[in-house]
């Protein structure tokens, strides 16, 4: 099997694929390579940004150190910025060499492996190295993270020698976990699912799991190589240790994301901010109206009824009492989102307020209708039809601006240890939801959230997963989308799958209000556990 034909059967693997949908993840997709990034402030005829010329972040660690997690979520902060990042997993390689249901030897770990397992072995490794150099080389390719365990000092330093002949800087990270507490939470999150251990106890599959790794990969070394660049995170994030990472300034970047990151588990949810009293408007600082106190009572209800039933769920499937993650609560600085946040912090929650999560700034089209807006500014609603997403209006804020001023909130978000509610306006939600989510720029705008309903996003290593949470109990007329948000509707090619509201565009027509009316109580939506049934049983 040639190196294109591999290529061509990994990409088309549940993990590397094209979007369909803003409810799956969208890290392993195939990128359009002409739109700039949600966050990316210019771009290059190389298409590489930063002056840093090309980059391999290669991963080290053995299996259930959380090496996927990392590299996965660097990628998306890369891509966030416009790096342009790949991430070549080893073992998508190695599946598609073996074929369906086909076993590596035995001994295709062991330093002193049989003839056929290293001849097997070198030829994987050839093959994902071509397509790290095709695509570097032939697709402008800025940081290829190479996931795999690379467990000998001697095989780093050639695979740094092999890098810097084709004009490649290498960055190793290696996750090193010697807390047996993280290691059995990281095999029972990822690993255990695999068919070899249906129906065992979730601590003892967990324990067997670390063994056969033991087994199948009886030699590793740490990383101790003075002349590599390096950064060793360990323990999931408790401290790290750098050797020689000065080369550009992208790499500080990278360095500078990866001591906010951290590969334990916790939750995100969002949530609408209540209707306030009166007209809405981005100028006027209302508080909430009688049905916002209404609502924010019956959301809190929701989620904290939600919480316990995950609670209880989990505890029954490892056998034993689980305890509930502590929640963090974080609004914007309008008055309507700290008051929807007042049930939570009336019964001991920590609430937070951010001013980078104040809504988009509208400019002088607030307020305005559609016809009025087209007959004053013409011209920038034709721009605003063509650019949805980088367009502004006079005095007004772009997505793209909402997305940058965003930033510190995405590095505080990744370093948040707890549960985090975030309570904030639409247009807030739809740039933080398609960070987590990895959407395209022009999807950002249609993004659709109901207001009775709480999405709730769970990192996981390969792709993170979404849920939708009905709240229930609650007018039909006020969930309809933010009425003032600048009401010019976003072309219909940038729609997405989102729950059906309006957003920039004018307030809900009467005829959509069945659709309302008539929806089901509850949807869960949760693809991410079934597009990687086949890598749960992964050992790189």
């Amino acid at each position: 099997m040639d190196t294109l034909l591999t290529a061509e059967i990994a990409a088309n693997a549940p993990r590397y694929r094209r979007k369909s949908s803003t409810f799956i993840d969208g890290i392993h997709d195939v990128t359009d390579q002409d739109n700039m990034a949600p966050a990316q402030l210019y771009s290059t005829m190389s298409g590489r940004l930063f002056h840093s010329g090309r980059i391999a972040i290669v991963m080290v660690g053995l299996p259930a150190r959380g090496k996927t997690h990392i590299c996965v979520s660097m990628a998306r902060y890369l891509q966030w910025l416009g790096v342009k990042t790949r991430i070549f997993h080893l073992g998508d390689y190695r599946r598609a060499t073996v074929g369906e249901g086909g076993h590596v030897p035995q001994d295709y770990f062991y330093p002193n492996a049989s003839p056929a397992s290293t001849m097997l072995r070198q030829k994987i490794l050839k093959k994902c190295r071509e397509d790290i150099y095709a695509w570097l080389n032939h697709e402008n390719g800025q940081v290829a993270i190479y996931d795999a365990v690379n467990p000998t000092a001697a095989g780093r330093r050639a695979l740094a020698k092999e890098f810097a002949k084709h004009d490649v800087q290498t960055l190793f990270l290696e996750s090193y976990v010697d807390d047996e507490e993280i290691l059995k939470e990281n095999a029972r999150n990822v690993k255990i699912h695999s068919p070899d251990f249906d129906g065992m106890d979730p601590d003892e599959a967990a324990e067997r799991y670390l063994k056969r790794i033991e087994t199948k990969i009886p030699i590793f070394e740490t990383m101790q190589e003075e002349e590599l660049n390096y950064v060793k995170m360990i323990n999931a994030g408790r401290a790290f240790f750098y050797n020689n990472v000065s080369f550009n300034y992208l790499s500080h970047r990278i360095v500078f994301y990866l001591t906010n990151l951290h590969i334990k588990a916790r939750t995100t949810f969002f949530v609408r901010a209540g209707p306030a009293e009166g007209e809405e408007s981005y100028k006027s600082d209302a508080p909430l109206s009688e049905e916002g106190r209404s609502y924010a009572q019956k959301m809190t209800e929701t989620l904290l009824r939600h919480r316990e039933q995950e609670r209880k769920t989990s505890s029954e499937q490892a056998g034993r009492e689980v305890s509930l993650r502590p929640l963090t609560v974080w609004t914007s600085t309008r008055l309507r989102a700290i008051q929807t946040a007042e049930p939570l912090k009336e019964q001991g929650y920590t609430v937070r307020q951010r001013s980078q999560m104040s809504q988009i700034n509208p400019g002088v089209c607030e307020k305005l209708s559609e016809h009025a807006i087209r007959r004053l500014y013409p011209e920038e609603v034709e721009r605003h039809e063509l650019d949805p997403y980088h367009h502004r209006y006079p005095r007004a804020e772009s997505y793209h601006d909402l997305a940058v001023r965003l930033e510190p909130i995405i590095l505080e978000l990744e370093r948040e240890q707890n549960d985090v509610l975030i309570i904030a306006h639409e247009s807030v939600l739809r740039v933080l939801y398609s960070y987590l989510m990895h959407c395209r720029p022009m999807e950002i705008p249609k993004l659709k959230f109901w207001r009775d309903e709480i999405i709730e996003i769970i990192p996981a290593a390969y792709q993170n997963e979404a849920k939708r949470i009905h709240i229930p109990g609650l007018d039909p007329q006020f969930t309809p989308g933010s009425p003032e948000d600048i009401r010019i509707p976003v072309p219909s090619i940038y729609s997405s799958n989102l729950p059906p509201i309006d957003g920039i565009s004018s307030p809900v027509e009467p005829s959509s209000m069945d659709n309302v009316l008539t929806r089901p109580p509850e949807k869960v939506v949760n693809n991410a556990k079934e597009m990687v049934a086949d890598k749960v049983a992964d050992l790189d």
